[in-house]
């Protein structure tokens, strides 16, 4: 890519490149090429449709396909649908989680959803984690780089915010978030200081979680560890939204959503998310056969393959390009042998 051509995505898609755009293609083409070969369409669910950037690739590479936009974020979905309303109902948007897709495909209206219901799924496309563009609305009080309110909340009219986790949490609940969703050695001393400042005031915005973090994270961490309060913030974000139960719960709603052919890819950003994928991907991939017998007993075999080799990764071009994607870890998952809830494309 050259630099005028890079300067056009990032203006394209309105400063946020989306991260390994082509690679993403190239895993979808062949659940999409088969699909469109047997029955002259596809459909592509994006469960994280964030700025649209994905999708907007997917509509343009793709003609035969139509693509289900999946997102809590109404600010998102509102944005999205504006900037695709050009490819009219080949793209149709869902307000939900994304672990939410079979709802989502089962319930809706229009011809993306009828062609999802007749023939299965071509691909299935889950960007995880936060995206840039909710990191820059200061307001929403993920960045701890600027005081803002301690919301966190990436659909508005959940319940549970930021500042509720750390003014109502018990200390043993507190230190196993931090813990558990952010890695923090130091979990248990944040929740005791924590707990300590609540009961003076309230948390109500992010500075003062940040000074509080600077003060008990030791300076020899600080100087090494990056950033006091990334880990904090963090595993705050994962428990307000509830992440990784999204995560667990749309790995075998949208494997059971595919075509013979179809394919389901998955990017992370944390290593907690990348590893409830590739568990989960193991046990689709395993037959259940048990173990010593020469061959798979009838209706044991695995019903899916894995496509990646292990965990892939972003290329150095692809990092210098956008640096978002250098942690990026991206693996892929096939359908290839159909069960009894799906409608395979060959029968239809």
């Amino acid at each position: 890519m050259d630099t005028n051509e890079h300067r056009y995505d990032i203006a394209a898609n309105h400063g946020h490149v989306p991260v390994m755009r082509d690679r993403m293609g190239d895993l979808l083409a062949p659940g999409v090429d088969k699909l469109t070969a047997a029955t002259g369409s596809a459909v592509i669910v994006d469960g994280t449709l964030g700025a649209g950037g994905h999708t907007e690739y997917f509509l343009e590479r793709f003609p035969s396909v139509s693509v289900i936009g999946i997102d809590r974020d109404p600010n998102a979905l509102t944005d999205a649908f504006e900037r695709l309303a050009r490819f009219g109902e080949r793209f149709a948007p869902v307000a939900a989680r994304f672990d939410a897709v079979a709802d989502a495909v089962g319930e809706g209206r229009g011809p993306a959803f009828d062609l999802a219901r007749t023939h299965g799924l071509a691909g299935g496309f889950f960007d995880l984690g936060v995206s840039s563009m909710q990191l820059d609305q200061v307001e929403r009080g993920f960045a701890y780089r600027t005081d803002a309110p301690l919301d966190m909340r990436m659909n508005p009219e959940d319940g549970l915010t930021a500042a509720d986790i750390l003014n109502t949490y018990s200390h043993g609940d507190l230190a196993r978030i931090l813990k558990k969703y952010g890695d923090e050695r130091f979990a248990g001393k944040i929740a005791s200081a924590v707990l300590r400042e609540r009961e003076k005031e309230p948390f109500t915005t992010s500075a003062r979680l940040v000074e509080l973090l600077y003060a008990v994270i030791p300076a020899a961490t600080r100087r090494t560890g990056g950033h006091p309060a990334k880990r904090t913030f963090q595993a705050l974000r994962v428990e307000v939204n509830k992440e990784l139960e999204a995560v667990e719960k749309v790995i075998p709603a949208v494997t059971g959503l595919l075509a013979v052919g179809g394919r389901a890819v998955f990017m992370s950003y944390q290593s907690l998310e990348d590893r409830i994928v590739k568990s989960a991907f193991a046990d689709l991939t395993a037959s259940k056969t048990p173990p010593g017998l020469p061959m798979d007993l009838p209706g044991t075999a695995a019903r899916f393959a894995v496509v990646t080799r292990g965990a892939e990764k972003a290329n150095e071009r692809e990092i210098e390009e956008n640096p978002r994607a250098a942690p990026v870890r991206v693996r892929a998952i096939e359908r290839v042998l159909p069960d009894d809830t799906t409608v395979e494309a060959s029968q239809a």
